[in-house]
């Protein structure tokens, strides 16, 4: 049992062992992230909303980030509604991404944290409603890898 804890200590120390909850190639916060790492398909679910949100993100071509869309499901025949997509990760390690419904002024803005052990796949934070400043929690989760220039 001794002969053990000295494995695992050893390997605590050199970097080696598995973070708690993680694997030992995944990033412990968002700014180890490869940008691309952000690119390709993700869902997005809101609290109080059972529909889940298609979000597309690629490379930003004017600064180091990313843009795309978010499609929402407005139930039943209506049409769903689209949303411009834009941002990266902040100074302090945090998924911000600015919405924009009509491509000009934004309607909503989206703050999160990489979760531990997701290995880059799952942001959890809140989106505050631009128009009536409500917040509400998200979970952004990746449901296909790295889609190029998109």
């Amino acid at each position: 049992m001794k002969a053990l804890l000295t494995v695992f200590a050893a390997l605590a120390i050199t970097g080696c062992a598995t973070p708690q909850g993680g694997t030992p190639d995944c990033p412990a916060d968002a700014r180890e992230l490869p940008l691309q790492s952000l690119y390709g398909r993700w869902e997005a679910r809101f609290d109080g909303s059972p529909a889940v949100a298609a979000v597309q993100l690629g490379k930003h071509p004017e600064y180091a980030g990313v843009r795309g869309t978010i499609t929402r499901s407005a139930g039943g025949t209506a049409r769903p509604s689209v949303a411009q997509l834009a941002g990266d990760i902040d100074d302090e390690g945090a998924l911000s991404i600015d919405e924009s419904l009509d491509g000009r002024a934004i309607s909503g803005v989206w703050a999160g944290t990489l979760q531990p052990g997701s290995c880059g796949r799952e942001f959890r934070g809140t989106w505050r409603n631009a128009a009536d400043q409500s917040t509400h929690p998200f979970v952004l989760n990746k449901t296909e890898g790295t889609q190029g220039n998109q």
